[in-house]
């Protein structure tokens, strides 16, 4: 069994090289969404930039160079057994991971003091990377790691409409948003949809439902089964299009999740993550042996 020591050594290793993974590779889901677009799109201008955005998956795959200019900024969706031995140096050793990250992969130093303008230079700072935290049954440690661009992420849409009016106003909420975030998120895009908890919790379900599920991963509720697959067409009817040139892509999916509310307020959360959906997985045992995943 490794020390403590040797266990935030694991981690940070572990977790950096899962930086470096998804700053490069696009998972094989939005690669084959992105492929199917292509395939099936008509419109010349739409058709031209989806070869473009493959063109640049393959480059980045060649050269091994992070896949947008914007490397994001690094949050975390950590689940961890009570009994993982390495919990106690856990969130010391996955800021080290972004500090090595930033030098090895090269990443952008991204994260800026909101007041002073001081960037530390190495993608940390006061509540940066921002680790979600689970704490689950169990001795092992699983790390995703989501490079969130700032384009995408600067046209999230929190709005809290009367409970009352129900799920036609999540579907109004939805649409609103995507028409103004038009061309500025870079699509085609995946929608996220978070309704429900309180304005935090549900831009935190929309975040992690667009960023972390996977394309082709069914809603298991019947209901936002359905309501998945009604968005999904009405958000591809807009015609907005990869970039905003036109198209029938205008997003690649919707992924809508939830949390029981106040009866007072209905909170629902619009997040977007750009053709570019960075993510990648490190699962680590409590003998200190790891798998990365996409």
């Amino acid at each position: 069994m490794p020390s403590l020591e040797e266990f935030k050594e694991i981690i940070a290793k572990a977790v950096s090289e899962t930086i470096e993974r998804a700053a490069i590779y696009i998972p094989p889901d939005i690669k084959q969404a992105l492929k199917r677009a292509y395939e099936e799109e008509v419109n010349p201008m739409a058709k031209s930039q989806l070869e473009a955005i493959l063109k640049n998956i393959e480059l980045a795959e060649k050269f091994k160079k992070p896949v947008c200019q914007d490397t994001g900024s690094i949050i975390y969706y950590v689940t961890v057994g009570y009994d993982f031995p390495g919990l106690r140096v856990l969130r010391e050793a996955l800021v080290e991971a972004v500090r090595r990250a930033t030098k090895q992969v090269p990443l952008r130093p991204n994260t800026v003091d909101p007041f002073t303008g001081r960037n530390p230079g190495d993608n940390t700072g006061r509540y940066m990377p921002y680790i979600h935290l689970e704490l689950v049954e169990g001795d092992g440690l699983e790390v995703t790691v989501v490079p969130k661009g700032g384009g995408s992420e600067g046209v999230s849409y929190l709005e809290l409409p009367p409970p009352g009016e129900g799920v036609k106003a999540v579907k109004r909420v939805v649409v609103d948003a995507v028409l103004k975030a038009g061309s500025l998120p870079c699509p085609p895009t995946i929608v996220g949809v978070g309704v429900g908890g309180g304005a935090d919790i549900a831009m935190y379900l929309a975040k992690k439902a667009a960023c972390t599920r996977k394309i082709g991963t069914l809603n298991p509720d019947p209901v936002l089964y359905e309501l998945e697959k009604e968005l999904y067409e009405a958000l591809n009817s807009l015609g907005i299009g990869p970039m905003g040139l036109g198209g029938k892509y205008t997003v690649l999916a919707v992924h809508v999740d939830y949390a029981h509310r106040h009866p007072a307020a209905m909170p629902v959360a619009v997040a977007f993550q750009c053709w570019a959906t960075r993510r990648a997985t490190v699962k680590i045992n409590a003998n200190g042996k790891y798998v990365i995943e996409q």
